[in-house]
């Protein structure tokens, strides 16, 4: 099953966070320093987690300026929800139910889970318990009254209650005695000791619930491991750099006594083993220094007791060798950056090839790691955790943010003591420091492309660019014309900076420019194309698609697909026969709402995030408008 969205309420300084969606590979919690992003790790990570130190505690978690409050109003704390989930089961999930309750008893593939503060689960199925009353009668004789009354009860509940009395009626007969002896029989049979359906329905698939792994800067493995003190001590007890320290011990085989096998052969060789496993990631995810080896020995340590008794203790020590300058170091020596890494493919490495369903939960990961070493960072979680887990990640950092994946990316914002913090999607906010990972790394890799690619495409803001890479994409997945692979899309933020954009860089850099038939700015770059900054041929007006005097980017929709789009993202119910004019649509739907303007960006955005859904009813007018486009831009292109 997959994890489609959560809710925290009143949980630290998170009153409410609203209905966060979550992707089914990777999620990005955006955000600034105590904006929350924690917060909502550690709410959700108490939900069903790995490691069972992790409980929710009043006096730790709820709010504090509330807590006294709240019960002052007479809210019972211990029954509040600070963790609110929303799971999609997959088809074997509900085939499980299905065998279990019978057809059309389960009317959704998703269902909710919850958790109290005093650690109790809720959950809710869309469940036709009529349904399942039906199933259960099923072969069972019957009159059409009893029939009728057994069916109209609303939970089995009530049907328990109905056949106690039932049954001890004079006016039953013997048949129908018999009948419902034996649905009672099957009553108890499918639901055991469950009081409802619902949380029968829940034991029957709660193998499939994922848990949560949780990591953070504590997680750090330490140098050296006390292997029998680790491995026989009760987790709760433990910290989370020793229970780091227990999943490497587990990887190892030291549950099977391997590690402590007095054969020193079959010790070293699984020593060797671990080594050449973890070394391997090292190698293939650390690109800053590609001469490191992982070296792990293990020492006998003698303890004398008070009764003057002596004790051995084994110890996995690690060490790091290093090939450039032939020297190993301890493993707690290294820079905090490595030590983090190294960590968590200790961490992780217990759970990468269990069947266990798991979700990976890493708050602000690589915090020490170099620019450089974050890309690598972000290229294992999507070689090696997101195609078999869900992983959700905090970060503050441009290098963390994958420019070309924004729709992964959900914003962090602290609101007031009174709202707390809010998760959004929606990049409109007002806050410049929380968006600036996001405007970093976009910066960052435009700057990165725009310098070495030969072809650059201007646009004038980013609704062009999703719009225009979405559906290229699209198109070239159906065999039809898109962007050549070897644009690069450089969005200048307004129809006015393209001129200057062009005057500055035009020179150094061949660009084709699209841009709107606005008179100011064609004459402009016509006056640049004529002293050599740009040649004619490569401005692209979107007038030259439509065959219209005037066009925006959005004009390329039929009217039918936009204005569908502009309601789902505005919650409005217009119609194309209400549209009057004949410029472009956005003034259209402007002077329909008697507004002077709309945010354009709004419509990209929900586009961006929903693309699937729209991808699958676009229009054939829509997609031979971009693809006049595209074909058009091309015919500029220039070879190396």
């Amino acid at each position: 099953m997959k994890l489609i969205e959560v809710r925290v309420k009143k949980f630290r300084n998170i009153i409410d966070s609203t209905s966060v969606q979550i992707e089914k590979d990777i999620t990005c919690l955006v955000g600034k320093n105590e904006s929350g992003k924690s917060s909502f790790l550690n709410a959700l990570y108490r939900l069903n987690p790995v490691r069972r130190n992790a409980i929710f505690k009043l006096e730790d978690h709820y709010p504090a300026w509330l807590e006294k409050k709240d019960r002052m109003k007479g809210v019972v704390l211990e029954e509040e929800l600070p963790i609110n989930t929303i799971f999609e089961l997959e088809e074997s999930e509900i085939e499980v139910i299905t065998n279990l309750f019978g057809e059309a008893v389960l009317t959704d593939n998703k269902f909710n889970l919850n958790k109290t503060y005093k650690g109790t689960n809720d959950y809710k199925f869309n469940l036709d318990e009529k349904q399942f009353l039906k199933n259960l009668t099923q072969g069972l004789t019957f009159s059409k009254e009893t029939r009728t009354e057994i069916t109209n009860c609303t939970s089995v509940e009530y049907l328990i209650d109905f056949l106690t009395d039932y049954i001890s009626s004079d006016e039953t007969t013997d048949k129908e005695k018999e009948s419902i002896k034996l649905l009672k029989e099957r009553v108890s049979t499918q639901l055991g000791d469950s009081k409802s359906l619902a949380i029968a329905c829940y034991k029957s698939i709660q193998k499939f619930v994922p848990r949560f792994i949780y990591f953070d800067k504590y997680s750090t493995l330490p140098y050296t491991v006390k292997i029998k003190d680790i491995l026989e001590a009760d987790e709760t007890t433990l910290d989370d750099n020793m229970l780091t320290a227990k999943s490497l011990l587990r990887m190892a085989a030291a549950d099977d006594d391997y590690l402590l096998n007095p054969d020193y052969e079959r010790r070293k060789r699984e020593l060797e083993n671990v080594a050449n496993a973890l070394t391997q990631d090292v190698l293939e995810y650390w690109s800053q220094n590609t001469s490191l080896r992982v070296n792990p020995d293990i020492d006998k340590k003698t303890v004398e007791g008070r009764n003057g008794q002596t004790t051995v203790i084994d110890e996995l020590k690690i060490r790091i060798w290093d090939d450039k300058h032939f020297l190993s170091l301890p493993f707690d020596e290294h820079s905090t950056g490595f030590q983090w890494f190294f960590s968590f493919l200790a961490a992780f490495s217990e759970y990468e090839y269990k069947d266990e369903p798991v979700i990976i939960l890493l708050d602000e990961p690589g915090l020490g790691l170099h620019g450089k070493a974050q890309a690598d960072f972000l290229r294992f979680i999507e070689e090696r955790l997101a195609p078999k887990r869900q992983v959700i990640y905090s970060t503050h950092s441009p290098f963390m943010v994958q420019p070309d994946k924004l729709q992964r990316a959900r914003i962090v914002e602290e609101k007031n003591r009174d709202e707390g913090s809010k998760v959004t999607s929606d990049v409109l906010t007002s806050d410049p420091d929380t968006l600036f990972p996001l405007q970093g790394a976009l910066g960052y890799d435009l700057a990165q492309h725009m310098f070495i690619s030969k072809n650059n495409l201007i646009l004038e803001g980013t609704s062009d660019f999703t719009y225009i890479s979405i559906i290229s994409d699209f198109l070239l997945d159906k065999g039809r014309t898109g962007l050549k692979s070897e644009w690069t899309l450089i969005p200048v933020g307004g129809a006015d900076l393209i001129p200057t954009f062009v005057a500055l860089l035009g020179i150094h850099l061949d660009l084709t420019v699209i841009i709107d038939a606005r008179k100011e700015g064609n004459q402009k770059l016509s006056n640049l194309s004529n002293k050599g900054y740009l040649k004619s041929k490569r401005i692209i007006t979107l007038n030259e698609i439509t065959g219209s005097k005037l066009a925006d980017i959005e004009d390329l929709f039929s009217s039918q697909d936009y204005i569908d789009l502009y309601n789902d993202s505005f919650n409005k119910k217009h119609k194309v026969e209400e549209l009057k004019g004949s410029d472009q649509i956005v003034n259209q739907i402007a002077r329909l709402e008697e507004i002077p303007r709309f945010n354009h960006g709004k419509p990209a955005d929900v586009f961006l995030r929903n693309r699937d859904k729209y991808l699958d009813n676009i229009s054939v007018e829509t997609l031979d408008n971009f693809e006049k486009l595209f074909e058009t831009v091309n015919a500029t292109f220039e070879e190396k």
